[in-house]
């Protein structure tokens, strides 16, 4: 039996440089290391920054930790509109974020938590009760995508994010 490729048949979840830049990384359908985003959980829950802020945990959090946690994910492909940024997702990239965090869920009226870093540091990913994504860096904050999915895939294949703003649409 041939199995088919998913290149060829589009039956990924994922676009494909998206795909491809996932499995290079380490990820596969059905990836779950739940005890490691509890560890990241309980970390990031016992942690107080010197005013006293806390990071938020809740569901949408732990289970993108617990499914792309860990994953460096670079892209070979050449960007839409801007240059691929390479991401590592890992929780604890935002531990002295928290009251950044904190600022930004009162603006958008929900809890933010930490997911990781684009570009080797040069903004820190964070995700909302939602599951929405955002990417906080020297220049303000973007929206990244409704989902994980979203926004892996606006980062991976090069596409521009939305600047997050009070002006209405």
């Amino acid at each position: 039996m041939t199995i088919p490729h998913p290149a060829r048949t589009g039956t990924t979840r994922f676009p494909v440089p998206v795909d491809a830049a996932l499995r290079a990384a380490g990820w596969q359908p059905g990836r779950r290391d739940i005890r490691q985003a509890e560890i990241w959980a309980d970390t990031l829950r016992d942690h107080r920054s010197p005013a006293g802020h806390r990071h938020a945990i809740f569901p949408a959090a732990v289970e993108a930790w617990a499914e792309f946690g860990n994953l460096h994910i670079t892209s070979t492909e050449p960007g839409r509109h801007v240059a691929p940024t390479g991401v590592h997702i890992d929780p604890l990239r935002g531990l002295h974020w928290p009251r950044t965090l904190t600022d930004l869920g009162r603006a958008l009226d929900t809890p933010v938590a930490p997911l990781g870093e684009e570009d080797n540091g040069n903004a820190l990913l964070a995700i909302d009760a939602h599951g929405r994504v955002y990417s906080i860096d020297h220049t303000g904050d973007w929206y990244l995508g409704p989902t994980v999915d979203a926004a892996l895939t606006v980062l991976v294949t090069g596409r521009s994010p939305r600047r997050l703003s009070r002006e209405p649409d």
